[in-house]
């Protein structure tokens, strides 16, 4: 996530630069030919502006859909925080009796190890999410080479090493761990650590992590549907392939005129409507781990810090930082 004020023109453009090169020699190669072979008219300029007009609303109902599901997940992290807040409050003032420090540790970091395997889990990448070799791309810390030794290695830090092997034996870690805190939940209830009407606000809250995971799997496991995707983009060159031959006659033939500025125009148009179609293709996913995603590495080091702090730890890890105005 940008978190600076607003993205200069030059880092936008660095990002989206390939539409506008390809775009301006494309342009330059009919407005030559049109030129040196005397050609007196292209294509009408009317059919091409009418092209362009459903193009452009064609992109922003993709764009406006790819922003609907950012801003969902960006909800969906909201209500974790919310919660995991909650549930480490009611952990300090529930759990009460002979050794309840050593158990409100326990249980924060548990909480803690469910929310990096949900993060390390909504990291991993799917088929349709963009490489990681793409420019612009800064890959998350969950996005490794290795990803179950990562893993493994990051749960260690909060679980003993026989949960640790038990879940990373499933294939939904971040499941395992919240019913691991449920079942220890309930044994703490049968050791009077806290009474009934406490342990349902307990259960309480693991439904809505678990509603919570669900919700972030479902934008994580089902992608923009394809056919919109991909007919914004087959739209959007099909207009670019059309552009130049109605531009063609817009000026005087001049060579400058026809030949240089011309393309220059034709290349900008292109890069304009090139720029919006890219916008939305990197709005559909946002857990993929690029810049311009939800930042949930730093939601989760935010809650790990608060939760920590309430029980007194000590070794509180600091705030992740961002870098070249950019978090994930």
């Amino acid at each position: 996530m940008y978190i600076k004020r607003k993205y200069g023109f030059w880092l936008t453009f660095n990002w989206s630069r390939m539409p506008f090169i390809l775009g301006t020699i494309y342009s330059a190669i009919v407005c030559l030919i049109a030129y040196y072979f005397e050609v007196k008219a292209m294509l009408p300029w009317q059919p091409i502006t009418l092209i362009g007009i459903a193009v452009a609303f064609y992109l922003g109902f993709k764009n406006n859909s790819s922003y609907d599901r950012t801003w969902e997940a960006r909800k969906i992290w909201g209500s974790i925080v919310n919660n995991s807040r909650t549930f480490g409050a009611a952990v300090v003032s529930f759990t009460q009796g002979k050794g309840s420090d050593v158990v409100k540790k326990e249980l924060i970091y548990r909480h803690i190890a469910w929310l990096t395997a949900s993060r390390f889990q909504l990291r991993k990448p799917k088929p349709w999410e963009h490489e990681q070799s793409q420019d612009h791309f800064s890959p998350a810390p969950e996005i490794t080479d290795n990803y179950e030794e990562s893993l493994r290695t990051e749960l260690s830090r909060y679980l003993s090493a026989a949960e640790v092997g038990q879940v990373m034996e499933c294939s939904n870690a971040a499941t395992q761990i919240l019913k691991n805190q449920s079942v220890r939940l309930q044994e703490l209830r049968d050791e009077d650590f806290f009474e009934d009407f406490r342990h349902m606000e307990f259960h309480h809250l693991i439904a809505a992590f678990y509603a919570d995971q669900g919700k972030a799997e479902r934008i994580k496991g089902f992608p923009f549907p394809r056919q919109y995707a991909s007919t914004a983009l087959w739209f959007t060159m099909v207009f670019a392939v059309f552009l130049p031959f109605g531009m063609v006659d817009i000026f005087e033939r001049d060579f400058v005129k026809m030949c240089v500025l011309t393309p220059l125009l034709s290349g900008l148009v292109i890069w304009v409507f090139f720029l919006m179609e890219k916008i939305g293709d990197y709005s559909e996913n946002p857990f993929e781990g690029s810049y311009n995603d939800v930042p949930i590495t730093n939601i989760a080091r935010t809650i790990e810090i608060d939760m920590r702090e309430m029980i007194r730890d000590s070794d509180i890890p600091q705030p992740t930082k961002e870098s070249n105005g950019f978090l994930v």
